[in-house]
């Protein structure tokens, strides 16, 4: 839980499913998410090894993040968490926090 705890991570890995990104990219695709926060946080799955960073020697300089191989396989926690993120969305809510118990 330390490697994938807290608030994003979880959910930048999510974007990074699909293939790399750029650091921009992950800024669009979690918009609430701080500029600070988004560099620490992918610092953090970096260091874990869940995330590559390659820098490509262009002018300007193009970085990309990627899942590594042990970071992919957060696919199938991200599913199960989508579709219980779902169910939880289309589900009746009703006043009483305990009705489902």
């Amino acid at each position: 839980m330390r490697l994938i705890g807290g608030r994003w991570r979880l959910l930048i890995a999510s974007y990074l499913i699909d293939g790399p990104k750029r650091f921009n990219d992950l800024r669009r695709d979690v918009p609430q998410i701080s500029q600070r926060m988004l560099t620490l946080d992918l610092r953090a799955l970096e260091d874990a090894g869940l995330v590559r960073r390659t820098v490509f020697p262009t002018s300007p300089v193009r970085v990309e993040y990627t899942l590594t191989e042990d970071g992919q396989r957060l696919e199938p926690v991200v599913a199960v968490l989508k579709e219980f993120g779902l169910w939880l969305k289309g589900r009746n809510i009703s006043g009483n926090a305990n009705a489902d118990r």
